[in-house]
């Protein structure tokens, strides 16, 4: 897929270097097709690292993409520069006006805190609010899955024994969603948190369906059944060291941390990690662009913004 992105942006020669193409402003206005507009909030520390990852899995598609990057301005950012932040992220004023296709909020090392006490939760409630009649589909991601559902439902989350990181299997529940389309039975997928939401809580809320879940992991992906709302637990868009630098992160900090399940040869953090989720990572992304956003959203949003009943799931 031709993917638009600022040209200064770090992640260009990344992909460029893979074989991606990424489309210039030049370029993109000779296509002779209407691009999806995705918006991505990203709350990770190292947001350099997120933007690659998140770019290279929304390259999978023959559609042209215009991403636009969103912070925080309630956070200040300690891993990421703020010229950085000033030259390829906007603020929830600059795009509240704005309609988008797809909207991607993306986790952080927040969970440990009750919502309401990250520095940022009321700016991200706002823009969750927002995204209800401004976004045609959300796709949540690790705590930004435990986010939306605690601000669109008020299902909190609650603390795991020990933290889950690793990789685990997942079986698909509902194999005939689009958002699954072309999975096996299971799949494997990265995890790496210290929370989890309880399946009684989502059994209660008819809109919202289970389409994978895994023994250790427990809920691994929902959807509301008009796939406006997609919510993942786990990591799939996380490269192949990716657990690898937060266990050494966690070791460095002497929180003592189990070595990530499943994932080194052997256990044996000092062997090079096994990538095996990036088929599943590049399927979902892939069925997310394609099945909830590309072949619903509206051609043209202003047509879309005055009908009532649209916004309403009819």
């Amino acid at each position: 897929m031709p993917i638009k992105i600022d040209q200064g942006l770090p992640a260009v020669e990344v992909l460029r270097s893979e074989n991606i193409f990424v489309m210039d402003d030049q370029r993109a206005m000779h296509q002779d097709i209407r691009p999806l507009n995705v918006l991505i909030v990203n709350l990770m520390p190292t947001k350099i690292v997120t933007e690659t990852q998140l770019l290279r899995l929304l390259a999978n598609t023959p559609l042209q993409l215009n991403i636009e990057f969103l912070q925080m301005t309630s956070h200040k950012s300690k891993n990421t520069g703020t010229e950085h932040l000033e030259a390829f992220y906007k603020t929830f004023k600059q795009v509240e006006s704005r309609y988008y296709d797809g909207l991607i909020i993306t986790g952080a090392p927040v969970e440990n805190l009750p919502f309401e006490e990250v520095n940022y939760w009321n700016e991200l409630a706002e823009v969750i609010e927002w995204s209800k009649t401004h976004v045609h589909s959300t796709l949540h991601i690790c705590w930004g899955a435990q986010a939306g559902l605690y601000a669109r439902y008020g299902v909190d989350k609650s603390r795991l024994p020990e933290k889950l990181s690793g990789i685990f299997k997942q079986d698909v529940v509902k194999p005939t969603n689009p958002l699954l389309r072309g999975f096996d039975d299971t799949f494997l997928a990265p995890h790496s948190r210290h929370t989890t939401v309880a399946p009684e809580a989502i059994s209660v809320i008819d809109n919202l369906e289970v389409l994978a879940e895994g023994t250790e992991v427990g809920l691994s992906i929902l959807a509301t059944k008009d796939l406006r709302e997609v919510y993942s637990f786990g990591h799939l868009e996380y490269d192949r060291d990716t657990l690898a630098k937060e266990y050494q992160r966690d070791l460095a900090a002497g929180v003592n941390p189990r070595v990530p399940v499943n994932y080194f040869e052997n256990d044996d953090s000092n062997q090079n990690p096994r990538l095996r989720w990036n088929l599943a990572a590049a399927l979902f992304f892939s069925n997310w662009i394609n099945y909830a956003v590309y072949q619903e959203t509206p051609f043209d949003w202003q047509i879309a913004q005055s009908d009532p009943l649209f916004f309403a799931g009819l």
